[in-house]
């Protein structure tokens, strides 16, 4: 950046060089351009992504958090067929409503029960068959590219296997299931330009099986899984633990250094600094950039964590795949009401309850969800192939990537940040292109590139890698 206390000499001057092809063309008038680019803007909602988020209704969730738990308990060990009880009464009734949804859409979205058997490992003692429920809503014009969102229909008790005491699991994790149906209903009738996998999956608390079957799944079949989000434990703002209610806030657990990593790429990151720009850390920068908005009226705390401490959740089973994911969770849990018998000891009521959930809270986590997938949807994909250019010493930069795809794409904005920021703090618009030299020192900061569209719809930030 340019001292303001000196006279810019045109030497000191940035410059901006691009091309679509491999040759560099001078863009913007001669040439030259103010390497400080400007602040990043946060990206305001649009007006399909605003009815929608008014359309979420925190009566029809808490009517779906109240169902779940009256099947009296949906562990994974429980009846698969009592109509009344256990977790194949509560799949059956997920299969239901999400079916009665995707009759709406036109034929875009699709229902399953993706089941499979589970041979006996930890936590599973016999063989044992679990589904998840899952609707697909295909996008329009780049269905190939997916964003997933997840939460767990099996609950327990204090004793992981006690499949027949009541545990209603109310916020662990009806409430996660009840955002994501919700979404499914507010968004089946919508179009969206890449695909959308609203999934209530089973396993969880025994240990992410169903989550890790559907990653699998997405990886035999060579998806291109750009992100996917966990919803677990998202019932109220309110601990009921005497400490101050946070109902405006929902955490967000993003990893740094990616779980599936190479050898390789540790070496390459420990080189250049990446331990904050993985693809998971940028898509929690993306999350606070689209969700926190008056039509949320929620703040985003990122917490730069895999997940909780030495726990987790279903995204794990999505980045031990290599796929960009984070989970959603309430700012601060009550042990008393999670994992627990249903009992009163001590003048102390014990259990996952209906009661202890805040309807319109999950609705306000349903409008973040909403807003990230609308967002991520409805943009170009992440950029790919994206690299800095270490073929010469030089204090510029040159970035170079692949081409998008998107029929709308307008161009590309390289954004950056001083290596001890948090999030971006510049961003120059560059043109539909796939190469640019800016007169910055790649030593100095770190740089991405996002997509944007023509509606102003902008993709999550990719890092570059070195390259020759």
């Amino acid at each position: 950046m340019t001292d303001q206390r000196e006279r810019p000499t045109s030497s000191r001057r940035a410059f901006l060089s691009a091309s679509a092809a491999a040759a560099a063309t001078p863009v913007l008038g001669a040439g030259r351009a103010n390497a400080a680019g400007r602040g990043p803007r946060r990206q305001a909602p649009d007006r399909e992504l605003k009815a929608m988020l008014r359309e979420i209704d925190p009566h029809r969730i808490g009517t779906t958090v109240a169902r779940l738990a009256a099947f009296g308990t949906r562990h994974t060990l429980s009846a698969q067929d009592n109509p009344v009880r256990g977790i194949g009464a509560a799949r059956d009734w997920i299969f239901e409503r999400l079916s009665a949804y995707a009759a709406e859409s036109g034929g875009r979205m699709t229902v399953e029960l993706q089941s499979f058997v589970q041979p006996p490992a930890p936590r599973i003692p016999v063989p044992t068959r679990i589904t998840n429920v899952v609707a697909t809503l295909r996008g329009d014009a780049e269905p190939g590219r997916v964003y997933v969102v997840t939460g767990h229909y099996d609950s327990r008790a204090t004793d992981v296997m006690d499949a027949t005491s009541d545990a209603p699991g109310a916020d662990d994790d009806a409430s996660g299931v009840a955002v994501i149906m919700e979404l499914a209903r507010v968004m089946a009738t919508r179009h969206t330009e890449a695909t959308i996998v609203f999934a209530a999956v089973a396993g969880e608390e025994q240990g992410l099986y169903g989550s890790d079957h559907l990653a699998q799944q997405f990886r035999d079949a060579g998806a291109d899984v750009q992100a996917m989000f966990s919803n677990d434990i998202v019932g109220t703002g309110d601990a009921h633990d005497g400490t101050a209610a946070d109902p405006r806030t929902v955490r967000l657990f993003v990893e740094g250094v990616p779980t599936a990593e190479t050898a390789a790429e540790a070496n390459v990151r420990r080189s250049v600094g990446g331990e904050n720009d993985g693809p998971s850390r940028q898509l929690g920068r993306f999350v606070r950039d689209v969700a926190e908005n008056p039509q949320t009226g929620m703040k985003v705390r990122v917490v730069w964590r895999r997940d909780r401490y030495l726990r987790g959740s279903d995204h794990i089973s999505f980045l031990l795949r290599g796929y960009p994911a984070a989970r959603f969770t309430e700012p601060r849990e009550n042990f008393a009401h999670e994992h627990q018998d249903v009992r009163v000891e001590n003048g102390i009521q014990y259990g996952d309850l209906v009661e202890y959930c805040d309807f319109a809270y999950i609705a306000r986590v349903a409008r973040v969800n909403g807003a990230v997938l609308w967002s991520l949807a409805q943009a170009p994909g992440t950029p790919t192939g994206v690299v800095i250019d270490t073929t010469q010493l030089t204090n510029a930069t040159t970035l170079r990537w692949q081409p998008g795809t998107a029929a709308d794409l307008a161009g590309y904005e390289v954004v950056w940040r001083e290596t001890t920021a948090p999030d971006w703090t510049n961003a120059m618009a560059v043109g539909n292109v796939t190469t640019v030299t800016i007169d910055l020192s790649k030593d100095n900061v770190f740089f991405g590139v996002r997509a944007l569209d023509r509606s102003g719809h902008r993709s999550p930030v990719a890092a570059p890698r070195p390259s020759s």
